[in-house]
């Protein structure tokens, strides 16, 4: 009985033990990410909130100043309600047209043709490149006064537009770039298209519906929740958008292109008041949560579930 008693605390001890090393082993391995995590992630954000009641300057000591910092970006900074509607502008008008191209470029490469692999690898290129430094010069290349673009509408006699220099183009010029990377929009809505039954359509075919209907009444109803997430990624990149604007133009011309992320750049990197431009970047985490936060609430009004469920 003892013997027995002793073998069972023996094991007993043994899968402890056991345990203990798949716990630690576990965590072992999440070990880089967790470092990552903590000192380029979680110790930033508590920092820049710290920050943000403060004076610092850039090699300077923090002074604490309450809120000063966002009462003056409220009341006394025109450039925060100028670069904040030009942005409001961009998300609205780039994001819409973004997703309505990807969707149709989705919907071609879900077609049967030759070389389809091929045609769905191209089109995913430009969101590989399109974020980039080197794109944004090139950009702007192609749509200056002397660009490649005024010269194929010089083909069918059409007068050359100033793109760049114009504050009613400029922002339409770098909504083009913004729609130009569709491809990870693309491959989501592709894989949601292969996801709907064939029976759906067929019961459409069958009492004699068009394809549009069948596009608004089956298509889109069963790709919402790809529409609901793809809506949710897009909108909070395009609040954050800065590459494009500040290679392209430069902010310019009038401030047409003055996006927000350009205001804190300029502030946090130029100015160097790290403390104002702390207090800007959580406001713009405030406005990004007040959009997504909208957008899932009134998800439920207009995303379907196969299941029934909601997000």
């Amino acid at each position: 009985m003892e013997q027995n008693t002793a073998i069972e605390l023996k094991s007993g001890l043994h899968h402890k033990r056991s345990k203990t090393l798949k716990k630690y082993t576990g965590l072992l391995y999440i070990s880089p990410w967790l470092l990552g995590f903590l000192g380029f992630q979680l110790y930033p954000l508590v920092s820049s909130f710290y920050y943000s009641f403060t004076n610092l300057s850039l090699g300077g000591n923090p002074k604490f100043v309450g809120l000063d910092n966002y009462i003056r970006i409220f009341t006394v900074d025109p450039e925060f309600w100028k670069s904040l509607s030009v942005t409001i502008v961009y998300v609205f008008t780039s994001v819409p047209a973004k997703l309505a191209f990807a969707l149709l470029i989705a919907m071609i490469l879900n077609s049967k043709l030759k070389f389809i692999n091929a045609f769905r690898t191209i089109y995913y290129i430009p969101s590989i490149l399109g974020g980039s430094v080197a794109v944004s010069v090139l950009w702007r290349f192609l749509f200056m006064k002397e660009g490649t673009i005024n010269q194929i509408l010089s083909i069918f006699s059409i007068p050359p537009l100033d793109w760049i220099g114009s504050p009613s183009l400029a922002l339409f010029t770098i909504d083009i770039l913004t729609v130009w990377q569709f491809g990870s929009s693309m491959v989501l809505f592709l894989a949601g298209l292969k996801q709907i039954p064939a029976e759906l359509y067929e019961a459409g075919i069958m009492d004699g519906a068009s394809k549009i209907r069948m596009f608004f009444t089956i298509t889109i109803p069963m790709l919402t929740p790809i529409v609901f997430f793809n809506v949710i990624m897009q909108l909070v990149g395009a609040f954050q958008e800065f590459t494009s604007a500040f290679v392209i133009t430069g902010g310019g011309p009038m401030q047409s292109t003055y996006l927000y992320g350009m205001k804190l750049y300029l502030e946090a990197f130029r100015y160097f008041k790290m403390g104002y431009a702390s207090a800007l970047s959580w406001i713009l985490f405030l406005i990004i949560l007040v959009f997504t936060l909208i957008i899932f609430k009134s998800s439920k009004k207009w995303v379907y579930y196969d299941d029934g469920g909601e997000f």
